[in-house]
C-alpha cells in the first residue's frame, strides 16, 4: 500500500536531497520519514484504514498523528505542534533532528529492552540508552541526560569517544577513536564518522572519517569528507545565515546557525573549509584552495563540469568500499540530474 506522495513543490524545496530521492526516504531522528510511518502502521495494525489517504512525503508523522487519522471520529485523539513536524526546507533537516530523535527513540524502544552497557564505559542516564544487538561500545564517556542515545545492530563505537545526547549510530555505522559528537546529531546507517560532530544528519553510506567540524549540516548518502574538512556554523558577526534556495532561485534568511548542506555522491579534497550555509549539489568533487562557493551546482569537479562516464566510474568505486553497485535506476536518475 503507497500512502505517500511527492508534491512536485516539495521535491523542489527540498533540493538537493530529493534530487535523488522521495522525501519521503529523508533520514532525520533515526529513521526515514517512509520507515516512520511503516513502523507506526503496523504497530496500529492500521494500513487497511488509510488507503484513501493521500499523504505529502515530507510530513514527518508520529504515533498520536496517525492515531487522529486511524481512530473512530468519537476517540480521534488530539493533535499538537509536538505531534507532527513538517519538512519544508533542506536546512529544516537539522533544526528538527532532535524532536525527531527523540520520538522515534521512544517509538523505537517501547516494550523493547536493551543489550547490557557494558561496564568499561563511563555512562550517564543509561536508561535513556539503547544498544541493539551486535553492536559494540567500550571505553568511551556517554551522556544521556542531554537526550536519548541509539546505537543499531552492528554498530561500532570505538574507544576514546566522547557522546551527549541526543545520538543515534545506525546499523553498521562507525565512530572513529577519540570523536567528539554533540547532540542532535544522526550518523545513518554504514557510515564512518571522527572528529568533531554536532546537531547533524548523515544519511547513510557516508564517510567522515578523520578530525574536522560537522556542524548544524546534512550530508547525503555516498559522500565523502576528506580529512580536515571543516565547516563554518555561524558568521564572524553572530548575523543571520542566507543559503540557497532552489525553489526561488535566491539565498533566504534561514538564522543564526547553519553549516553544509550536501548532496549524495560528493566528496571534498583535504582541509576544504565551507562558509556558512554553504549548500553543494548532487556528485560534486569539491577540490577548491581557500572557501567554495556557497552554491555549487550538481557534478560540478572543482571549477568545471564533471564528465558524466568519470563521474559514474567514481561513483562505482565508492560504492565497492562498501560492497554495493550502481544499480540502472540510479545511472538513470543520475544521467537525468545531468541532463539538467
Amino acid at each position: 500500500m503507497e500512502i505517500i506522495f511527492d508534491d512536485t513543490a516539495v521535491k523542489t524545496r527540498l533540493y538537493p536531497f530529493t534530487s535523488t530521492r522521495s522525501a519521503a526516504d529523508i533520514r532525520i531522528g533515526i529513521l526515514t520519514i517512509r520507515e516512520k510511518w511503516d513502523f507506526i502502521l503496523s504497530r496500529l495494525n492500521a494500513e487497511s484504514s488509510l488507503t484513501d489517504l493521500n499523504i505529502t512525503a515530507n510530513i514527518i508523522p508520529t504515533k498520536n498523528y496517525v492515531e487522529a487519522f486511524v481512530l473512530p471520529e468519537t476517540q480521534q485523539v488530539n493533535v499538537d505542534e509536538d505531534d507532527m513536524q513538517t519538512l519544508l526546507h533542506p536546512w529544516d533537516i537539522f533544526l528538527l533532528n532532535d524532536w525527531a530523535l527523540r520520538k522515534d527513540f521512544e517509538l523505537i524502544t517501547a516494550g523493547r529492552k536493551s543489550q547490557p552497557i557494558p561496564v568499561s564505559n563511563s555512562i550517564t542516564g543509561a536508561d535513556n540508552i539503547f544498544i541493539e544487538e551486535g553492536a559494540v561500545v567500550e571505553f568511551c564517556t556517554i551522556n544521556a541526560v542531554t537526550g536519548p542515545v541509539y546505537l543499531g545492530k552492528n554498530s561500532l563505537i570505538m574507544e576514546g569517544t566522547v557522546i551527549r545526547g541526543p545520538f543515534a549510530l545506525c546499523e553498521g555505522a562507525v565512530v572513529k577513536m577519540g570523536a567528539k559528537i554533540y547532540g542532535a546529531t544522526t550518523i545513518g546507517p554504514f557510515s564512518v564518522v571522527g572528529g568533531e560532530i554536532k546537531n547533524s544528519v548523515i544519511m547513510g553510506y557516508s564517510n567522515k572519517a578523520h578530525d574536522g567540524y560537522l556542524g548544524d549540516s546534512v550530508i547525503g548518502e555516498w559522500c565523502n569528507l576528506g580529512a580536515g574538512t571543516t565547516n563554518s556554523n555561524i558568521k564572524n558577526s553572530a548575523g543571520f545565515i542566507k543559503v540557497w534556495d532552489n525553489n526561488s532561485n535566491a539565498y533566504l534568511q534561514v538564522g543564526l546557525k547553519c553549516g553544509l548542506l550536501m548532496g549524495d555522491y560528493s566528496r571534498t579534497a583535504i582541509n576544504t573549509r565551507f562558509n556558512t550555509g554553504t549548500m553543494v549539489g548532487v556528485c560534486c568533487n569539491i577540490t577548491e584552495e581557500g572557501f567554495p562557493p556557497k552554491y555549487i551546482p550538481c557534478f560540478t569537479w572543482g571549477k568545471e563540469k564533471y564528465i558524466f562516464n568519470k563521474a559514474l566510474e567514481h561513483i562505482g568505486n565508492w560504492k565497492k568500499l562498501k560492497n554495493q553497485e550502481l544499480t540502472d535506476n540510479e545511472i538513470e536518475q543520475l544521467q537525468s540530474i545531468y541532463n539538467q
